[in-house]
């Protein structure tokens, strides 16, 4: 995958998450999802908490990447210890965030977050995007345990696509 392809892949999503909050009834939106505990809304959040996670973890790759391997090779053993932690505060961060965030706020948020994904992958040097960090492949089915800063980018939408295909929202 090249650079456009995970560029075009971010609008893509970016434009099937705002139709699917713009066309979901408000009883759709309560439904269970899919194999998930989450309802619709809060899995919608979810999806969207995932491209705010690739921006956050950006900067901590590029800081990785630029040391030894060592360091982070540590610093991801450390992070799976404490996966069970981690997949509570998942859990109820994305049952809070969809109860709380109003459907036009969070349509404005991924807008603004997958427009600045797009900027800055399009801006980066290929040196940056070869950047690796290991990973704690406990937190998340698509981490692996080294990624590069391009393999980041591309794992919002991966991850969205997943949890796009539990959604309940017709029937």
């Amino acid at each position: 995958m090249d650079r456009a392809a995970v560029i075009e892949e971010m609008e893509q999503a970016r434009s099937s998450f705002r139709q699917l909050l713009n066309d979901a009834s408000s009883a759709s939106l309560r439904r269970r999802s899919n194999g998930t505990r989450w309802t619709n809304r809060q899995l919608l959040f979810h999806m969207l908490l995932g491209y705010l996670v690739v921006r956050s973890l950006l900067p901590l790759v590029r800081a990785f990447g630029r040391r030894p391997d060592s360091w982070s090779r540590r610093f991801a053993a450390a992070l799976n210890a404490g996966w069970r932690p981690f997949h509570v505060i998942n859990y109820v961060g994305s049952v809070g965030g969809g109860q709380v965030l109003p459907r036009r706020a969070m349509i404005a948020l991924m807008d603004r977050t997958i427009r600045g994904l797009q900027r800055t992958l399009a801006g980066a040097t290929e040196e940056t995007l070869g950047l690796i960090m290991h990973f704690p492949p406990a937190w998340d089915p698509y981490f692996r345990d080294a990624m590069s800063v391009f393999d980041v980018y591309h794992y919002g939408t991966q991850h969205f696509n997943h949890h796009r295909n539990q959604l309940t929202l017709q029937g």
